[in-house]
């Protein structure tokens, strides 16, 4: 009988453990910030594909309609936004296929300290089905914050003419080998020595190459001592008669965002959407959805076995970005899947053409702390910035400002790097030529804002 006291004690405590390891992982301060810069690289940029690269790829997006069934005549077909499964289609003034390759999609940034900055395209149009024709290219883009242009520098292609990639490629029986969104689905981009990196959705992989794109080497992924793949693993086949397929990661949940140690010695590849458990359900804990940092030993070129746990906001919520600050904290951008500003959001009834039926709600970057992870390897959130809530006291926007605001409503934000201790840059993916979350009827540009949020950055 005199145990009883001590039990419910323990009862207490582990309640208490439990209500703080919740906190931990869940902070709600929001932080002020203020936009300093706004620049727009045009949706329509284009570019053309290398002369040496097979004379189709001068056109982009033949097999990005519906079904994926094969346009030959450029700009011949009308774009819809229809990016949720909830959102109505809504025309966005843009046509396809291209002439050309876009340099539209930015998924990934990284400072490089001299007013430039590293990013990178994605797959293409959206799918390995439908982007078998676009290029995989990073660039270096220099954005005028006085005059709001974007500059861009240089552009690399990916290429794999050593044949290093352990699978059939679009381009396979070319001189350069060109890669395509076909291929991988590059997310991000991180430098480190002598090579670039890159976290890839499709498999998901890791790809080591030089820095003129050319591969070194491609690297399954391993939690846990085993190795996942999504459906779009090229190892993973539809089965000969209707049954289950097994895969641990969700198609489009691969590697999103990828940050690097500052002293470049490990690389940290986080997933966009939670592992799959034996039974087919998403990683959770106490009935909150997970996502996991894995850790890469960029020397010894494997996993190290060690893995963080980023605990997501809503069930449905996706990550866009993931740059360290210093050694243990970084900026992790977290969002919904929606778009378009509220103040154009469509009224009670069936959704319509002309306004947002499901407009922007969420988007924020958090502040985490991975030397403050609990017991269970759950990150710290210290804190967080509202994107649909910029300070914007100078009147500095260039499109979307509004009242001394300004808000950054698109379906995808995939760029976040710090700047200086009271500085980032953000910056959208405007998924060419179907988002349109800045202006009804209006294909999205390339957004890059510079904020200043000092508080966040400090925030312990």
């Amino acid at each position: 009988m005199r145990t009883q006291p001590f039990i419910a004690a323990a009862a207490v405590l582990a309640l208490a453990a439990q209500a703080s390891a919740q906190t931990q992982t869940s902070a709600q301060t929001k932080y002020p910030a203020t936009l300093e810069g706004h620049a727009i690289l045009p949706a329509m940029t284009v570019i053309p594909a290398p002369a040496d690269a097979p004379q189709e790829l001068q056109i982009s997006g033949r097999y990005a309609a519906p079904g994926n069934q094969r346009v030959d005549t450029p700009e011949s077909v009308p774009a819809t936004s229809a990016l949720s499964d909830r959102a109505a289609p809504r025309p966005t003034g843009a046509s396809f296929p291209l002439k050309g390759q876009p340099v539209q999609g930015m998924s990934g940034i990284r400072n490089l300290r001299d007013g430039t900055f590293l990013t990178l395209s994605d797959n293409g149009f959206g799918s390995k089905a439908n982007s078998p024709d676009a290029l995989l290219m990073f660039h270096v883009v220099k954005p005028d914050w006085k005059n709001g242009g974007v500059e861009r520098v240089s552009t690399m292609f990916l290429s794999d003419p050593d044949r290093k990639v352990p699978f059939r490629i679009v381009n396979e029986n070319t001189p350069r080998r060109y890669l395509t969104g076909g291929d991988f689905d590059p997310e991000s981009i991180q430098p480190v020595g002598d090579a670039l990196w890159f976290g890839d959705e499709f498999g998901p992989f890791l790809i080591k190459t030089d820095r003129t794109g050319k591969v070194l080497q491609v690297f399954e992924t391993m939690v846990d001592g085993k190795v996942v793949r999504s459906p779009d693993h090229p190892s993973v086949a539809m089965p000969a008669v209707p049954g289950a397929v097994k895969f641990e990661v969700r198609r489009s949940k691969g590697f999103e965002g990828m940050a690097a140690s500052p002293d470049g010695r490990f690389l940290y590849p986080l997933l966009e959407g939670p592992l799959l458990t034996a039974s087919g359900e998403p990683e959770a804990k106490d009935g909150r959805r997970f996502l996991r940092i894995l850790e890469f030993d960029v020397e010894k070129g494997q996993y190290t076995g060690k893995s963080f746990k980023y605990a997501l906001e809503a069930p449905a919520n996706s990550i866009g970005d993931f740059n360290l600050i210093d050694a243990s904290s970084g900026l992790i951008i977290e969002r919904d899947d929606t778009e378009g500003d509220s103040a154009q959001a469509c009224l009670e009834g069936a959704p319509k053409p002309d306004c947002f039926n499901v407009p922007a709600k969420f988007k924020r970057i958090y502040k985490i702390d991975m030397g403050q992870a609990d017991a269970d390897g759950f990150v710290k959130k210290v804190g967080y910035i509202d994107l649909m809530d910029i300070d914007d006291p100078q009147k500095l926007a260039r499109q979307g400002g509004k009242d001394g605001k300004l808000t950054f409503p698109f379906f995808t934000i995939e760029n976040v790097d710090i700047i200086d201790g009271d500085r980032i840059v953000v910056g959208n993916d405007n998924n060419l030529p179907f988002s349109s979350g800045r202006a009804l009827g209006k294909v999205d540009d390339n957004e890059l804002i510079l904020l200043k949020v000092t508080d966040l950055l400090r925030a312990k």
